[in-house]
């Protein structure tokens, strides 16, 4: 074999391998929108209310979010192939039991460990990535791609579950992950390789056990507020200020931790922390627009789910060119430029649909469309961009760190944020507040931005003076 052909075949293997992983990525978060379109069959078949429901859409997201930090550390000390492997069964398994769920218990326990599967897997996955990409060139442009994978995941959960459920059942809905998980099973022996662990890291329990518990105590807190009032439900109040201060606990003891589970300064970067803002926040407000519009559509409109599913085509198809343009822009003008100017393009989707499209009487080509291409183009670039300037800089042996920190902020978008948001009383207030919210931190990278480009002009000319004064030397 020549050095042509052995290089060929390893290009053909890194593309197989990212392949593989994005499937797998796209339908992490394809479960976490499947029954988005579906909930209105569910609630009547269950006969379950509003909080009933805004909780089932959540669930997954709870254990997901909650237990992404631990993951992250499993893949990095135990290797990101073993993690991926072990969250792969747990989801399987899942994913196999929730279609015959008897009851709202049932799919509830089912959600949960999917999700406790999928915080196994999120890291994981990227931890392996980066063992096959580990340029630093080759892995930003794997993550450009990979931002605007769990927004095509989502739409494609709303749109295949609409049909699912239409010409089957919804209980159908779960068979895509666990053909996924299965395929996914077979092929990583083969396709995957073995990364190495790094026993040298410590688990940090303590702080995991901290961070998993507040996570998820708070979350369910802000979730369930929906269904009764703040003051008095103690089923909210004690999960909400417990979880709450679990992770000021979690905060105090990661900064005397001898190895932390989160470095604080990890989450000081200035440029990180507003790539994770936007990531949470066009999450947030994709997987709104997706349960507003599912329940308005067919209950205020009586859309059947399939129809519903068709509205979303538009969206689906402005996701993917945006998805697909967003690479090459990033490497023209910066990742931090293409996230602006992606969180600018989706809250302007967002407030046109606040404005036109909840109204029943407005017709749908100038009332939703205009919202629902504008929505997922900008959340497309948003997502590529931030997911560079996310785990930019980071060295590989914290590449599980990143991943579970990225997949966290993904996941507290359509679980936490949109659970408080739904509690305005008002789904266009709702859609209104998450526009403006993007727009805010739009122009706080922009400043970002040019403060970055400041800087390194000042670098650049201060090396070039000393440049300079060794040469008259």
């Amino acid at each position: 074999m020549t050095a042509t052909d052995t290089a060929l075949a390893a290009t053909t293997r890194r593309r197989g391998v990212f392949v593989l992983l994005g499937s797998v990525q796209a339908t992490l978060i394809f479960t976490l929108a499947a029954i988005a379109v579906p909930l209105p069959l569910i609630g009547r078949e269950f006969a379950l209310g509003r909080a009933d429901l805004i909780l089932l859409n959540a669930a997954y997201g709870l254990t997901f979010a909650g237990l992404l930090l631990f993951g992250g550390r499993l893949a990095d000390r135990y290797g990101g192939r073993r993690a991926l492997t072990a969250g792969l069964v747990l989801f399987a398994a899942a994913s196999a039991a929730a279609p015959s769920a008897p009851g709202i218990g049932a799919l509830l326990a089912a959600r949960f460990a999917q999700g406790a599967g999928a915080a196994l897997i999120a890291p994981a996955a990227m931890a392996v990535l980066r063992a096959v990409l580990p340029a630093p060139t080759a892995y930003g442009r794997a993550m450009a791609t990979w931002g605007g994978l769990s927004v095509l995941g989502a739409t494609t959960g709303n749109l295949l579950s609409g049909v699912i459920a239409e010409l089957l059942s919804w209980r159908w809905t779960f068979a895509v992950p666990l053909a996924v998980a299965g395929a996914a099973l077979a092929l990583t022996p083969r396709l995957l390789p073995d990364t190495a662990p790094n026993r040298g890291r410590a688990l940090d329990l303590p702080g995991a056990l901290l961070a998993t518990a507040g996570i998820t105590l708070a979350s369910y807190g802000l979730v369930v507020v929906t269904g009764a009032p703040l003051r008095s439900s103690a089923g909210v109040l004690v999960p909400l200020l417990g979880g709450t201060a679990l992770l000021g606990a979690f905060w105090y003891a990661e900064r005397r931790a001898r190895d932390p589970l989160l470095p604080p300064r990890f989450l000081l970067d200035r440029r990180r922390g507003l790539a994770l803002m936007a990531i949470a926040l066009s999450a947030c407000g994709t997987a709104m627009t997706f349960v507003i519009l599912s329940l308005h559509l067919q209950q205020a409109r009586d859309w059947s789910p399939m129809r519903t599913s068709a509205a979303f085509v538009p969206f689906a198809v402005a996701l993917i060119a945006s998805g697909r343009a967003a690479g090459p822009l990033i490497g023209r003008y910066g990742a931090g430029t293409v996230m602006a100017a992606g969180l600018g393009t989706g809250a302007a989707g967002l407030a046109l649909l606040a404005l036109t499209g909840l109204d029943a009487d407005t017709a749908y080509a100038y009332g939703l469309l205009p919202g629902l291409v504008l929505l997922p183009a900008g959340a497309a670039a948003s997502f590529a961009g931030a997911a560079v300037l996310a785990t930019y800089g980071v060295p590989p042996a914290r590449t599980g760190l990143a991943a579970g920190v990225l997949n966290t902020a993904m996941e507290f978008g359509p679980t936490v944020l949109l659970a408080v948001l739904l509690t305005l009383g008002s789904d266009a207030w709702s859609l209104a507040v998450t526009a403006a919210a993007l727009a805010a931190v739009a122009l706080l990278n922009h400043r970002a931005e040019r403060s970055v480009r400041a800087e390194r002009s000042v670098r650049a000319e201060r090396s070039v003076r000393a440049e300079r004064s060794v040469r008259v030397k």
